[in-house]
């Protein structure tokens, strides 16, 4: 049960192209009715331009319009535009002393453009979607960007990663609020993990894109056979090149070294994996290619922030069902 004795007032402050994903986790985590608690959030959906917005995909809402945020223990932001526009003065203001008066603002994906463009980032650890994380931290250079994570978040300024990171930040600030009970069932209602540590890495696919090079039979072979003991000079032989010009040919290609290519591949492989089956950690490691489970942990580990079996168990809770058997193919 809640262990506070009074309500806490939020806002959620939206603008025209707003993101509907990211309001909708707001409105979820924070204006959804919850009768079993006694006292709980409450509060509407604000816009300090007028009662009309535009959402994403041309879709018109009816919102409060508000110009004194002096009634709300908390704002939340869960999306602002990238590129820099002008801040109306009057929600600068507002926001200033929203913050000055100790209550806490919460954004969720850009909306920590918003929080850097106040100055409010400024010496604070931050983050953002890793989409926009590369313009994020060069326009806040006084922040200090954190990539990789899920949320940042210090009891009164909270920033998240994008889409579905706004609702680990929100489950964060509810248990925090209100208990490890209370962020239990609202996580159980969403049908996701309970936690995910803010430290954890945002599960970003590395090999999404890939430019064309000269590597490029050599590269997809090796995507298709992972599994097997592929080592640095078996690519640069698959590539007719020794293995000292295959090295600096494809780092300067490639940006990488051929060795960390390919454990990054195999990381890929792994995870992909465990989204979809249950599957012990020296199995895992046989069908990613590394040499043992403790070499898989190790790299997975430095890259993800978790564990083999924690990032296992997030997919688990969700998905209770999955087979033990992994595809070895990626």
């Amino acid at each position: 049960m809640s262990n506070r004795n009074q309500s806490i007032n939020v806002g959620i402050l939206i603008h025209d192209s707003t993101s509907l994903f990211e309001l909708a986790c707001a409105t979820e985590l924070f204006l959804l009715p919850r009768p079993e608690y006694k006292h709980w959030y409450q509060g509407k959906v604000i816009n300090h331009k007028g009662t009309h917005a535009v959402a994403t995909a041309n879709i018109h809402l009816k919102v409060s319009h508000v110009d004194d945020l002096t009634e709300f223990d908390m704002l939340v932001v869960p999306a602002w535009p990238v590129l820099r526009k002008p801040i109306d003065k009057a929600l600068s203001t507002a926001l200033l002393s929203h913050v000055d008066a100790g209550k806490r603002l919460v954004s969720f994906c850009s909306g920590a453009f918003l929080l850097g463009r106040l100055g409010l980032l400024n010496n604070k650890q931050a983050t953002t979607h890793w989409r926009y994380f590369e313009e994020f931290a060069s326009e806040f250079d006084s922040c200090e960007a954190v990539d990789n994570v899920l949320y940042c978040y210090d009891g009164s300024l909270g920033t998240s990663a994008g889409s579905a990171a706004a609702l680990d930040l929100g489950l964060e600030i509810i248990r925090q609020d209100y208990g490890v009970d209370a962020a239990r069932q609202v996580a159980k209602r969403l049908v996701i993990p309970p936690h995910r540590k803010g430290g954890q890495a945002q599960y970003v696919d590395q090999t999404s894109v890939r430019r064309r090079t000269e590597f490029d039979s050599t590269l997809d072979w090796a995507i298709n056979n992972l599994g097997k003991p592929i080592s640095v000079s078996v690519l640069a032989k698959r590539a007719c090149m020794s293995r000292r010009t295959f090295d600096r040919r494809f780092k300067s290609q490639m940006g990488v070294s051929p060795k960390h290519w390919l454990i990054e591949q195999r990381l890929d492989l792994a995870q992909r994996t465990l989204e979809r089956f249950n599957t012990p950690a020296e199995m895992l490691a046989e069908v990613s290619g590394f040499e043992n489970a403790a070499s898989l942990r190790h790299h997975f580990k430095r890259r993800l922030g978790v564990t083999p079996r924690q990032f296992r168990d997030n997919f688990l809770s969700v998905n209770p069902n999955k087979d033990t058997h992994p595809n070895p193919k990626p």
